[in-house]
């Protein structure tokens, strides 16, 4: 395996400069959101008091989520040794820090209040998964950041593997702490889950190496730099292998609940529409299932399309839009479903109890969380310009430590 060397981009071209005047548009159109969100009041959103988390707080998890993910790469490199994987290291941080700056943002965008995020921070209720959250995410970003300065500066690379150790740990953590908010609300039906945090860990692997997948596909193309097939085809299955997980974890999770008669009716509003869930159910069949999961899955390991490259984005880009449809469907559809005030028994007042809630996501709504996602990107594109996080080459040659020996049996095989 040769030596891997680092260079910023040029990040002059007017294409460059396209791409952050358009992140910079969706960025403006989320923050004039929040403002008019912040001025109106939540009327003019779709959320309502039963369904006080919406698109927002879909987006905001799913980055999150795929925070905690995208920095999967840097580990399997300092914390397991797997050489090929180095040189994707520096990248795999950064994404990591910008997907959980992006959903951070929206967030806090979205409080109305943004001042009382002051409170959160200052005054601590240790009985609260949220309060504990507020720790984590602001761990993180110390943690991972000092986990990049020793792969970035050579005289702290001794550091690297224990620096990776503690971040693999903590992001672990973050993201366990992420699924038991939902895993502890017990008035929720479709909360109630001990499997909701290993779900979600696994969930984080998914969607954060399809992201990481795409970037580095895109970055790599559009700087022209050599990105070679052992590199692709090595994340290719890995995410592979993570979407499958993440299909069996949802089936261990709706199964589980199909066994317990309390929670037939929530199944029923997830998986047949029954009560009025059926956009809920075409979100899970449609979109988290086939699009984002079995489509995925053909188009990685069937040898037609394994080994194309555009396919493979397809998947990645799929895998993407599948974990938003089930940020869907578990954040804001287990809201739609009426809680279960008094077990076997039928429950009506003038306040709407025992009904499925309404909601229809409004327009401010979807910019403020598309301003999160683009928040993290134009980030990425601006340090990635300013600072070496790519490397020059990531050729067979260079990034495969296996590329001599496959053409020394290749070279041998020919003479026999």
């Amino acid at each position: 395996m040769k030596k891997v060397h680092y260079t910023m981009i040029e990040g002059t071209s007017l294409g460059f400069w396209s791409l952050l005047a358009i992140l910079g548009a969706f960025i403006a159109a989320g923050l004039a959101s929040s403002y008019y969100m912040e001025h109106h009041g939540h009327i003019v959103t779709g959320m309502t008091n039963q369904i006080v988390w919406g698109t927002p707080h879909v987006f905001a998890v799913f980055l999150i989520v795929a925070a905690s993910g995208a920095l999967n790469v840097a580990s399997i490199a300092s914390v397991f040794g797997r050489k090929l994987y180095k040189p994707l290291g520096r990248l795999s941080a950064l994404l990591a820090l910008t997907l959980l700056t992006g959903g951070l943002a929206i967030l806090v965008l979205d409080l109305g209040r943004p001042d009382r995020l002051i409170v959160a921070m200052t005054y601590y209720n240790f009985k609260s998964i949220f309060a504990w959250n507020m720790i984590l995410y602001n761990g993180f970003f110390v943690i991972v950041g000092a986990y990049l300065w020793t792969m970035m500066e050579h005289r702290m690379n001794r550091f690297t593997k224990a620096a990776g150790m503690a971040a693999f740990i903590w992001r672990l953590t973050l993201t366990t702490g992420t699924g038991s908010i939902f895993g502890f609300l017990v008035a929720r039906q479709a909360y109630d889950a001990a499997i909701m945090a290993p779900m979600f860990i696994i969930m984080s692997f998914s969607f954060g190496l399809a992201i990481y997948l795409l970037v580095l596909m895109f970055a790599y193309r559009w700087t022209e730099r050599p990105l070679g097939d052992a590199v692709v085809y090595r994340l290719k299955n890995l995410l592979g292998v993570f979407v499958a997980s993440v299909l069996y974890f949802t089936l261990a999770y709706h199964l589980t609940n199909l066994y317990v008669t309390e929670h037939h009716g929530v199944e029923g509003f997830i998986l047949l529409g029954n009560n009025g869930g059926e956009i809920y159910s075409k979100f899970f069949w449609i979109g988290q299932i086939i699009a984002g999961s079995l489509i995925p899955l053909a188009l990685f390991y069937m040898p037609v399309f394994g080994k194309s490259r555009f396919f493979i984005g397809v998947g990645a880009l799929l895998v993407v839009i599948g974990g938003l449809c089930q940020m869907f469907v578990i954040i804001v559809g287990g809201q739609a479903y009426p809680m279960s005030l008094f077990p076997g028994m039928e429950v009506s007042s003038s306040f709407g109890d025992g009904k499925v809630a309404d909601y229809s996501a409004s327009l401010p709504e979807v910019m403020l969380g598309l301003s999160g996602i683009a928040i993290a990107l134009a980030a990425t594109a601006f340090a990635i310009k300013v600072l070496p996080f790519l490397a020059t080459s990531l050729a067979d040659e260079v990034a495969d430590p296996h590329y001599q020996a496959n053409d020394a049996a290749t070279g041998a095989e020919a003479s026999a």
